[in-house]
């Protein structure tokens, strides 16, 4: 009898250890931030699998680096890029896309790019082929719709064999699946997508892409 208590209660010390694993403490599993544009407000989920770029993400939020920075490269059925410092209140005709925190993140590629997928913007690979991300420009994807042919096309081509459920999400959300493999995605838009279609639709100048009517962000650490 004694032994089926002791056994029963180390059981149920298990059970709670595992519990607060699961939970963090009573916390969420993932850290959720938000975006909030002129448009309306974007939550998004920050993965766990790339830390170095979550932490540089969070610490950059709280520090309100992003607020009042803007979108400033939007380009339909593709992405919506921000976080250029540069950016902040600068005239209509100002060049934008070079600016930063003064450090990049080291890669932590692997996840594809589903529409609302938050992914580092980088240089290119001549200038930077160890494919290391910008310390604060990021962009959202928006994307269209493939086909299970161009998917497979793409994964071939990029030597990756795509899960069933991914290949699903990019035929029927849709993404940019040409990205896959060449930058970092650490996060994804789970409400507001809509929000995404609203940026991707404003008119633009044809040279830069930079959206005729600034649209700005203010972005916050919420758990």
């Amino acid at each position: 009898m004694k032994n089926n208590i002791i056994k029963n209660l180390l059981n149920l010390a298990v059970l709670v250890f595992c519990i607060a694993l699961l939970t963090g403490c009573g916390g969420s599993e993932f850290t959720m931030a938000e975006i909030e544009t002129d448009f309306g407000t974007m939550k998004v989920k920050l993965y766990n699998d790339t830390p170095k770029h979550k932490a540089n993400f969070i610490k950059l939020a709280n520090e309100g680096f992003y607020d009042g920075t803007l979108f400033h490269r939007v380009i339909q059925e593709f992405m919506i890029q921000g976080g250029d410092p540069d950016s902040k209140g600068a005239p209509p005709e100002t060049m934008l896309g070079q600016g930063g925190p003064g450090y990049t993140i080291d890669a932590e590629i692997g996840r594809p790019h589903i529409k609302g997928a938050l992914s580092a913007a980088r240089l290119g690979d001549n200038q930077n082929p160890e494919r290391k991300s910008s310390g604060s420009q990021f962009y959202i994807v928006h994307g269209k719709p493939q086909s299970i042919i161009d998917v497979k096309s793409q994964g071939g081509f990029k030597n990756i064999t795509y899960p069933e459920e991914t290949i699903q999400l990019y035929t029927e959300v849709g993404g940019s699946p040409f990205l896959d493999m060449e930058y970092t995605v650490f996060g994804e838009v789970v409400e507001g997508l809509d929000i995404i279609d609203k940026i991707a639709a404003v008119q633009t100048n044809r040279q830069t892409n930079r959206p005729i009517q600034d649209v700005s962000m203010k972005v916050r650490i919420i758990n």
